[in-house]
């Protein structure tokens, strides 16, 4: 009896161990549809990686999204020293809503601002989906305090009312992507999702168009073009703060 008492607390002793041990993309990797990803993927952006020299696994993944140009960026970089750098831009297949903040439950409208992933769903209904954590603090201000809306994500498919869809195979390599990030320890990888491209003529020309007469919105994007345009220059993230108000400050 002894004896069988002390099997069974060896062998649970080594099975805690086991759990303990066991890193982020390998706990991932134990769903069916990521385990998919990561098997079809793994290799291919590892090579993609070498092509562009840039190290692997990435230790820092940092994601922007431009609503009206329908596109979604990755950048990466392999120490926290280093500037980020471009890796690939994937095509918003659908997205729904027009220029401006997420501001109540129901409105459709995929947010603007400044996020961070806040979940991992290998089990969505839409292939593999990336929570982001809105509503944040300036949207718990600004937006409709009982009902400001939830359950924002990046995700695959080409249906949204109010996510961020790039279709299946973009998913999955942004999955596998991110899923390494959490693994080397960046705990809040930032989502910023912008109204356009404020570097891009023509879609500076619409956003101007379309908030024109709107004083809230002017000062809002402004503050976003802060954090857009000191991007641009230093290829790193500013520290961000939000005021009383719910303004964006940029530190």
């Amino acid at each position: 009896m002894k004896n069988l008492l002390f099997i069974i607390t060896l062998v649970t002793f080594y099975c805690n161990v086991s759990i303990a041990q066991a890193s982020f993309v390998e706990t991932q990797k134990a769903a069916p549809k990521s385990l998919l990803a990561f098997n079809k993927f793994e290799d291919t952006l590892q090579k993609q990686f070498e092509a562009k020299k840039l190290s692997w696994p990435p230790q820092y993944v940092y994601i922007r999204s431009f609503k009206y140009d329908k596109q979604l960026e990755v950048w990466v970089k392999g120490d926290k020293k280093d500037q980020y750098k471009l890796f690939k831009s994937y095509k918003v297949c659908m997205q729904s809503g027009s220029i401006g903040p997420k501001r109540f439950e129901g409105d459709f409208q995929v947010p603007e601002g400044f996020y961070h992933i806040n979940e991992f769903n290998p089990n969505s209904n839409y292939h593999l989906s990336l929570g982001i954590n809105y509503p944040n603090a300036s949207d718990k201000i600004l937006s409709d305090s009982a009902k400001p809306g939830s359950a924002i994500y990046i995700h695959g498919n080409c249906v949204s009312t109010g996510c961020l869809a790039i279709a299946d195979e973009p998913i999955e390599e942004v999955y596998v992507l991110t899923s390494y990030a959490k693994d080397a320890g960046q705990e809040f990888i930032p989502v910023h999702i912008y109204p356009v491209k404020f570097n891009q003529k023509k879609s500076e020309e619409y956003l101007q168009e379309a908030i024109k007469n709107n004083p809230s919105l002017e000062k809002f994007f402004s503050s976003m073009k802060q954090v857009f345009d000191y991007f641009e220059a230093k290829k790193n993230l500013p520290i961000l703060l939000v005021t009383a108000q719910g303004e964006y400050l940029v530190n």
